[in-house]
């Protein structure tokens, strides 16, 4: 059973136990980048949040690697998951099976970018007990959550700079 929903409704009764937000940063594209997973209860309490950082990525990578993270962190229940990031959300929700079944390819014949990732993301997935729902948000529009995870991953990309910065 394929457990990809892209849903555009209200949460509430619809059986979920834990809402995540995650957002990818890169200061420059390619160069240090972010990624934040923000986990909530359905009242909009903060359960627990991740960061991590890379010296040389892009922003595409950071989220794809946001998602990875918050996956990890709730191996099971019925989850929603929501991202700004409409290269992340299609391609979860509207693409990746089909390159799968492609070989990981694109219809053009292309390789899928940053495969590494999505393959990560597609096996977790399918190892995820429970239902995942996945939620396309406008950035910088006001969703707290999703405003918190931006903030997060922008915090410590700068961090990353100036810690690069001051090595230098």
């Amino acid at each position: 059973m394929d457990k990809r929903y892209n849903i555009r409704m209200n949460v509430s009764g619809n059986g979920v136990d834990l809402i995540v937000y995650t957002d990818g940063s890169c200061l420059g594209n390619p160069g240090p980048g972010a990624a934040a997973t923000v986990i909530t209860d359905l009242d909009g309490n903060i359960i627990k949040s991740y960061t991590c950082t890379s010296e040389l990525t892009t922003n595409n990578r950071m989220e794809l690697t946001a998602v990875i993270m918050a996956l990890k962190s709730v191996a099971r229940g019925n989850v929603l998951m929501t991202m700004d990031s409409s290269y992340v959300h299609d391609g979860i929700t509207k693409w990746m099976q089909s390159w799968k079944a492609r070989g990981w390819k694109k219809a053009d014949k292309n390789d899928v970018l940053n495969v590494d990732l999505w393959k990560d993301i597609d096996e977790l997935i399918d190892s995820h007990q429970g239902v995942l729902c996945f939620k396309l948000v406008r950035g910088h529009a006001g969703d707290i959550g999703n405003e918190l995870a931006d903030q997060l991953a922008q915090n410590a990309a700068r961090k990353l700079e100036a810690d690069q910065k001051s090595e230098a």
